[in-house]
């Protein structure tokens, strides 16, 4: 970019940098940010390094302290790791260009004699690196860099060293979906480059999320009367975008599943519209209507075909574009106005949401009763004049449901006895640490697996394996659990001074990472007064 540089240099001041940043650099951050748990440590280690980057070294350096290698998955694996025993380098030498380089060929390399090359070129790579730099590098290949949910730390980290508001950099960050790409803006170009980025039709939003509310009446107490009271239905987040004929659909994880989606790519492409950027659930219902099983749903979300048998109904609750409008920093009341003109004939009327505007308190019940005998999970409350606020779990929007649920992070699981004697049953349960560390962990549980849940878990956890222990497995922590817990309480017994209360399981999350996982807070939210 031109007067890129010229950029940073305004922002960040000249002679900070006196050459290329090395790889041990970046392991020394990463240790430090490691080590400490105050989130403005984290940010201010993290910001005096991007400050010592130059603008080609801003995107992989943040990539590799978010835990993310900047190329994708490149099909490296521990044993792939483990096998290699060579010498180190005793003093360090990488520089981050260097290794970017080494990632790069690893990614794109493919073809006749590629295996032997990317052996090659793996083998360089770790030849040249120090002891620590082997094992940062190995936690990066592998996706076990613990520094995987600081996302929230290292935008803090963005908007301190380009001395820019953090709520210019979380915009963009939220609209663009990449945080490598959002640092190296702001680095560069500082807060007028972040606020050119907009909303575009075909790249997806980081969706707005929905806090857990303790009651409906709380909810309601909460937010006041200018409300909406909606379903919440038990199945998957979608994102649609369409742009002509041309439909494209993301998870909430922002995984395109347009393939394996075609009726909702129809149903998209017939609404009375040329542009357009939904939010919504699918589920899969049974003859009657009702929610099938959750899995039912979520199986098709692994199939690039489309199984027929499983059918995906698509709910829809907002909307962030109509035909070249951006409606995201509209009033959720602007822009369920603007859904209910889009869905208003008799052949899309089904796509909305079940729900109800500015209802009173007995009305609002009724929702939430609704909701229930219709076999869903209960309802989401949201404040009418509120923003789309992407990617963010604010009060604005509340989830109430019956059952205190609890998405956490399985970090082990212990070998079963009596009947379950060869099966991995007791799953240690981790709440997601808020400032960005290790999955604290909260409690343990056996309860509400089936038979079929307990092989699953056999099968699958040693493949996950950190240490294998005699006494169980220790997982990386990759894997979210949805547990019900009557609430919470006091303990010394784990690290964060509370533990759940008959938790069971529910099912796992495939749709979730581990950066999704309820916080510690949340957990701590279920203490009685």
């Amino acid at each position: 970019m031109p007067g890129a540089h010229a950029g940073r240099s305004a922002i960040v001041g000249t002679g900070c940098h006196h050459g290329p940043v090395l790889l041990a650099e970046v392991v020394e951050v990463s240790a430090r940010v490691a080590a400490t748990r105050s989130r403005t440590a984290k940010a201010a280690a993290i910001a005096d390094l991007l400050r010592r980057a130059d603008a080609t070294e801003v995107e992989p350096v943040t990539a590799w302290l978010s835990g993310d290698t900047g190329q994708g998955r490149l099909g490296v694996g521990w044993r792939t790791l483990a096998a290699r025993t060579g010498p180190v380098a005793e003093q360090p030498s990488l520089t981050v260009e260097a290794v970017v380089a080494a990632l790069t060929e690893l990614a794109t390399t493919s073809g006749a004699g590629s295996a032997a090359r990317r052996d090659a070129v793996l083998t360089a790579l770790l030849a040249a690196a120090t002891a620590e730099e082997t094992r940062f590098l190995g936690s990066l290949l592998t996706g076990e860099l613990r520094q995987g949910a600081l996302e929230g730390v290292v935008l803090d980290a963005v908007a301190l060293a380009a001395d820019v508001p953090a709520a210019t950099v979380r915009r963009a960050f939220m609209l663009s979906g990449r945080l490598p790409g959002t640092a190296a803006a702001a680095l560069t170009g500082g807060a007028a480059a972040l606020e050119t980025v907009r909303l575009e039709v075909g790249r997806p939003v980081r969706p707005m999320l929905a806090a857990p509310g303790s009651s409906l009446d709380a909810a309601l107490t909460d937010l006041g009367d200018d409300v909406t009271v909606e379903f919440k239905l038990d199945g998957a987040r979608i994102q649609v975008h369409r742009d002509g004929d041309v439909v494209r659909v993301w998870t909430r994880t922002l995984r395109e599943i347009t393939e394996g989606v075609p009726e909702l790519v129809a149903l998209a492409r017939s609404l009375p519209c040329r542009s357009a950027v939904l939010d919504g659930e699918t589920l899969a219902l049974d003859d009657d209507g009702r929610p099938r099983a959750f899995q039912d749903t979520m199986s098709r979300f692994g199939s690039e075909s489309g199984d027929e048998g499983v059918l995906l109904s698509p709910f829809f609750f907002d909307l962030l574009h109509l035909d070249g409008r951006d409606l995201l920093d509209e009033p959720l009341d602007v822009r369920l106005d603007a859904l209910a003109g889009l869905l208003a004939g008799e052949a899309h009327a089904a796509l909305r949401m079940p729900g109800m505007r500015r209802p009173d308190p007995e009305q609002a019940a009724q929702v939430l009763d609704d909701a229930l005998s219709g076999g869903h999970e209960g309802v989401v409350v949201k404040a009418l004049d509120a923003p789309y606020a992407a990617g963010r779990r604010g009060k604005a929007w509340q989830k109430v449901k019956p059952v205190h649920t609890l998405d956490l992070v399985v970090l082990g699981a212990e070998w079963g006895y009596g009947r379950r004697t060869g099966s991995l049953s007791n799953i240690h349960l981790g709440a997601r640490d808020p400032d960005g560390g290790e999955p604290v962990m909260v409690g343990k549980t056996f309860k509400g697996m089936t038979d079929e849940l307990l092989a699953w878990q056999t099968r699958t956890f040693p493949d996950l394996a950190r240490e294998d222990p005699a006494w169980g497995v220790l997982l990386r922590p990759e894997l979210v659990v949805e547990i019900a817990v009557d609430g919470a309480q006091r303990s010394t017994r784990y690290p964060g001074g509370v533990a759940l209360r008959f938790a069971r399981v529910l099912r796992y999350r495939p749709d979730k990472t581990p950066a999704e996982a309820d916080t510690l807070d949340a957990v701590r939210a279920l203490l009685a007064p």
